[in-house]
């Protein structure tokens, strides 16, 4: 259980975060989506430990954390991996440190290198890779150290539609297997609502929780469904208004996002069966 009571976060005279309060149960994919610069990564660079908030905790498991710990583990939007390391090498990089003998590295790197379908290129070097390969590398570095709670920034955001579609099925396949709690931050609709158990949404700065979005469809979940396109149709609603305020600050207050004209029902299929 991840607990944030009363985030408040201030950088000099900036308020980012403002009264943040949310509850992550064991085992769920949730996503952070808001307008860009209200304090998503923010906010998990606090759950991380890589950031302290001015006021409020954060606990797990009723425990506060002090900074960063192998309980919580970050995947970044770049895959900053080390270039002179082949993917084993850099794979196995963290758990050198920790009290495994050469037998359960190589273990526990060949089983997280097959999980995600890189096992015949763990003798490769990063610039060897595709960018949708290094990021593969960069899970499986996250997840080989076996963490409770991953934490994910944007991973798929540089990533082209198709290498992201494939990640998207490879990271759903991940998470219904170790049942690891996932927070996830995307600026993508569809991305989060595809992926997620629930969706929160945030609003403009200084953020605030706007809404908590479940997303009631079973894994794995394929992106023509038409209960996600509805669901889509949900979280873009309560979205509309803050994404507003963020255009008309920059383009004034006659800014108006065009009305969305395409009907939301829940049965609509988008031209299934033509």
């Amino acid at each position: 259980m991840i607990e944030i009571r009363n985030i408040h976060k201030s950088y000099s005279n900036i308020e980012v975060l403002k009264d943040i309060n949310l509850k992550i149960n064991r085992g769920e994919f949730i996503s952070l989506i808001g307008p860009s610069g209200c304090g998503k990564s923010t906010l998990i660079n606090i759950v991380c430990g890589l950031d302290k908030p001015t006021k409020g905790k954060i606990l797990i498991n009723d425990k506060e954390i002090q900074g960063t710990d192998t309980d919580r583990i970050m995947v970044f939007q770049n895959a900053a991996l080390f270039p002179w390391l082949t993917v084993k090498d850099n794979v196995s990089f963290g758990l050198k440190n920790l009290n495994y003998s050469s037998k359960e590295i190589e273990d526990k790197v060949t089983n997280i290198l097959k999980k995600v379908h890189l096992n015949k290129f763990k003798n490769h070097y990063p610039h060897e890779l595709s960018g949708g390969m290094k990021q593969r590398v960069s899970l499986a570095r996250s997840l080989v150290m076996d963490p409770e709670i991953l934490l994910m920034d944007e991973p798929f955001s540089a990533l082209d539609e198709q290498t992201r579609l494939l990640l998207h099925n490879e990271l759903q396949q991940i998470w219904m297997e170790t049942k690891k709690t996932i927070i996830f931050v995307t600026h993508n609709i569809r991305e989060a609502v595809k992926l997620s158990d629930k969706v929160i949404i945030m609003g403009t700065r200084p953020s605030r929780i706007i809404d908590e979005i479940n997303i009631d469809i079973s894994h794995p979940r394929a992106s023509t469904n038409s209960d996600i396109y509805y669901k889509e149709q949900q979280v873009f609603k309560k979205l509309k208004k803050e994404i507003e305020k963020v255009a008309r600050e920059e383009l004034g207050y006659e800014y108006k996002l065009e009305k969305d004209n395409v009907p939301s029902e829940r049965n609509n299929t988008m031209g299934g069966g033509i």
